[in-house]
C-alpha cells in the first residue's frame, strides 16, 4: 500500500486518490483503480508489478517501500516536483483554505505561539494545518531526495 505517499503528494499539492479510500475491501479494487486512471487521466502508482502492467503508459511499479525513495522515484520519473505547498488536507484531498480565527482558537493542538504562522483549514475533516518544525523536517527530506 502506498498510504504514506498518498499523504507526502497531497501535502505537496497534488490531487491523489487512494484505494483504501476509494473502495476499502472491494473485490473489484484493480478493475476500478484502471477505469478510474482512464477516464480520468490519471496516473496510477502502485507497487503491483502486474496492476502495473495492465495500466500500460499510465502505470508507474513503485520500486521501494520508503517514501522519500518512492517521491525520488517520481521526481526522476518527471511526474513531480518536491515541495510543500498544502493546498490539500493530507487526510481527505480536499483543497484547503485560509483557516479562520475562530477555527485556529478551537484547535487544542495549534501552537501557542502563533506569530508569522500562516494557517490553513480543511473544510471537511476540519483539521488544522501550519508551516511548523514538521514541516522544515519534510522540506529537507524532500531536497535531499531532489539530488
Amino acid at each position: 500500500m502506498l498510504g504514506t505517499l498518498t499523504r507526502r503528494l497531497r501535502l505537496m499539492g497534488y490531487d491523489t486518490l487512494s484505494a483504501n479510500t476509494l473502495f476499502p475491501g472491494s473485490r473489484r479494487e484493480d478493475t476500478v483503480l484502471l477505469e478510474i486512471a482512464r477516464t480520468q487521466e490519471r496516473v496510477l502508482l502502485t507497487r503491483d508489478a502486474e496492476l502495473a502492467r495492465r495500466a500500460g503508459e499510465q502505470g508507474v511499479l513503485v520500486r521501494s517501500e520508503q517514501v522519500d525513495e518512492q517521491v525520488a522515484q517520481l521526481t526522476a520519473l518527471g511526474l513531480i516536483s518536491p515541495g510543500l505547498s498544502f493546498d490539500r488536507c493530507s487526510l481527505c484531498n480536499t483543497p484547503l483554505r485560509p483557516a479562520r480565527r475562530r477555527e485556529i482558537e478551537r484547535a487544542a493542538y495549534a501552537p501557542e505561539d502563533r506569530e508569522g504562522i500562516s494557517f490553513f483549514w480543511c473544510p471537511v475533516c476540519h483539521r488544522l494545518y501550519w508551516m511548523g518544525s514538521h514541516t522544515r523536517r519534510m522540506r529537507e527530506e524532500m531536497e535531499k531526495s531532489k539530488g
